[in-house]
């Protein structure tokens, strides 16, 4: 397993030097989007190589690291001001193998040198977004074919230990879901109270109490209710809520 990085998104990363960029240090995003009732990871697929990997990218020598994060957020998916947290930093040493990387590079019709900097040992920081699947435009970076959206549940094998920066950011998931307000980002601007329990139910992967969650959910007073949702006969059409954003509360859950 290794922390290399995936994605040569500059047009000065491919070079053998790395110019401009910080060394031995990259990051991997983690890009949730729920659509019909099934949890999505966008990953990109490289060509040639049939390897498939999580989003990343590099931070340049006079970039703060969130900013790099959100400027490789926005490349892949189209979308700005969106639900974006670092959960973990990947740097064990066993983590390093320059394999995958080589074979992209030489997919991509590069030589690499022995010292190149993408085939030395990275460290990466781990953030995780939230985005309504809708909204988002994929785009492959420089050395991928595809990027596209693969069922949580039903993911392709992933090189290098990208399914373990998966595991952890969806255990930060479910760990943070009240106080983050995860479906901020996850579900359309209204929505049912049904389609809030199908997200919460999707990321814990277990079913709910109606009458109970929906207790719970009242309770944190983070719902603004709506008029009826006409889908069907008046007296079945439920209610649409939004979440609620007091002052201050968008910017505090978004970086």
């Amino acid at each position: 397993m290794s922390n290399q990085p995936t994605n040569v998104e500059q047009p000065d990363a491919g070079q053998p030097e790395g110019t401009g960029f910080l060394p031995n240090l990259a990051l991997d995003l983690v890009i949730f989007g729920f659509h019909e009732k099934q949890l999505k990871v966008l990953l990109l697929e490289y060509v040639n190589t049939s390897l498939f990997a999580l989003p990343a990218g590099f931070i340049k020598a006079k970039e703060n690291l969130n900013d790099a994060a959100r400027r490789s957020l926005t490349e892949r998916t189209g979308l700005h001001d969106i639900y974006l947290e670092q959960y973990y930093v990947f740097g064990d040493l066993s983590r390093h193998d320059s394999r995958p990387l080589r074979t992209i590079l030489i997919a991509s019709g590069s030589n690499p040198p022995e010292n190149h900097w993408l085939l030395g040992r990275f460290v990466s920081v781990g953030f995780y977004a939230l985005i309504d699947f809708t909204k988002a435009v994929p785009k492959p970076d420089l050395l991928s074919d595809r990027c596209e959206w693969y069922d949580l549940n039903s993911l392709p094998p992933l090189m290098l230990d990208h399914k373990t920066m998966v595991d952890k950011a969806l255990e930060t998931l479910r760990a943070n879901l009240d106080r983050k307000l995860i479906g901020f980002n996850l579900l359309p601007d209204l929505f049912t109270m049904g389609d809030l329990q199908s997200l919460y139910e999707t990321i814990l992967g277990e079913r709910l109490n109606r009458t109970s969650f929906q207790r719970k959910i009242l309770s944190l007073d983070i719902l603004e209710r709506l008029e009826k949702k006409f889908t069907g006969g008046a007296h079945k059409a439920p209610y649409l809520y939004r979440f609620k954003q007091p002052a201050g509360q968008e910017a505090a859950i978004k970086i």
